[in-house]
């Protein structure tokens, strides 16, 4: 197929950016119309497609074709069919009927959190439904919590910045996205390329949506560390920005392939009793609860508490991926490139009720959400719950019986 002008142009400006990825805060991708999201994710796979061999290898045409393919297989389904067999009220995120009749159809909240030592602890995660944790610079983590009742969110502390790859996964679950600041060279154009809904406090300032919590200033937490988000106020701060809060029609249902109501069960797989993800510079543990079906999450060997509530954080499900994960080439401040695609070769863990299974895992576009695969290739069956998703280095998840 001929590839117009205006793709052309795209494509010499993404092969640039590969050679100068510190130049992406100035790419303004030539669009026409309607068009505008096909060509942002065209141009956006481009630039992240990569293996750390070789950065500049970019695979414009297959990742056009499989947005092509994902996005004719949406127009084709029933998104009703989905919901059929589910209550009115079920939590998209865990499959727990458990929605507010004011939050049934409406889309989840995913809110950014520091995860350094200095940050700790944090407080309103023990409410999320969903976590992922994810390497940002010198392989420190950051958290992304995900809330299926937009009309229970907590107050939210400590909120930091967006890096480029935790709104790509938001986006999955149409989201509204809330972070505090931006890596202002590839997230900020990820952010405005796929018109991603987002709450930036740089933005908004403090005072209506976010705070500084005077009980951490006053205990000498650095200023960066007491950033926080009233998540109470979630209702009135989209309806004060006129943002839309019906999910959209494909993203009704559940997020994942969960088993029947009240039929959770263990996988068939090996013993996994204890659990490690290393990400480098920090780790997080955890150990099994048989009595309550749950896995208890640690930071660095200490029980990972929300301090607000007392209550450690825990998970039916850990999901442990395995990614292709790199420094940006000529940037000084260690950001990550972080394949977030997967596909039939990226490996992973479902670890749940005192098992573990491998997988394979893939997000088809940057609109889809997260697919995971067993050995025989079919959609993988989550236990209903809360999960806990992570993105790491191959090899480094360990598991003890």
């Amino acid at each position: 197929m001929e590839v117009d002008k205006i793709e052309k142009e795209n494509i010499c400006v993404v092969q640039r950016l590969a050679a100068q990825p510190d130049c992406v805060r100035g790419l303004r991708i030539k669009t026409d119309g309607g068009e505008r999201r096909k060509r942002a994710e065209t141009v956006y796979l481009g630039v992240h497609k990569h293996n750390q061999d070789d950065v500049s290898q970019l695979q414009h045409t297959g990742a056009e074709a499989q947005r092509k393919e994902s996005s004719a297989a949406e127009t084709t389904a029933d998104p009703t069919q989905a919901l059929s067999t589910e209550p009115a009220n079920v939590n998209l995120l865990t499959g727990l009927p458990t929605l507010t009749d004011g939050a049934i159809g409406k889309r989840p909240v995913a809110v950014m959190v520091n995860n350094v030592d200095a940050a700790l602890p944090q407080y309103g995660i023990s409410a999320a439904d969903l976590i992922f944790e994810l390497p940002v610079e010198y392989d420190l983590t950051r958290l992304m919590a995900v809330y299926g009742d937009y009309t229970q969110v907590p107050d939210v502390c400590s909120v930091r910045s967006c890096r480029y790859y935790y709104p790509i996964l938001a986006v999955g679950f149409d989201a509204v996205y809330v972070h505090w600041g931006i890596d202002p060279t590839i997230a900020t154009e990820t952010i405005n390329s796929m018109e991603i809904d987002h709450f930036d406090a740089d933005y908004y300032g403090t005072g209506k949506y976010f705070g500084r919590d005077k009980d951490r200033i006053n205990a000498g937490y650095a200023w960066e560390h007491t950033g926080m988000f009233y998540g109470t106020k979630v209702p009135e701060m989209l309806e004060d920005s006129n943002v839309r809060t019906d999910l959209k029609e494909d993203k009704m249902g559940t997020a994942f392939k969960f088993v029947e109501m009240d039929k959770n069960a263990a996988p068939s797989g090996e013993d996994a009793k204890n659990i490690r993800v290393d990400f480098g510079a920090n780790y997080s543990t955890f150990s099994y609860d048989a009595d309550r079906h749950v896995y208890m999450k640690n930071y660095q060997n200490k029980p990972h508490m929300d301090c607000k509530t007392n209550e450690q954080l825990q998970f039916e499900n850990v999901i442990v991926l395995e990614a292709d994960i790199s420094l940006r080439p000529n940037d000084v401040d260690g950001h990550k490139l972080i394949n977030w695609e997967g596909g039939e070769n990226a490996k992973g863990y479902y670890i749940s009720e005192g098992k573990m299974v491998p997988i394979t895992w893939s997000k088809a576009g940057m609109y889809d959400p997260l697919k995971f695969f067993d050995a025989n290739g079919n959609e993988l069956q989550l236990n209903r719950g809360k999960s806990y998703i992570a993105f790491t280095y191959a090899g480094n998840c360990k598991v003890e019986g």
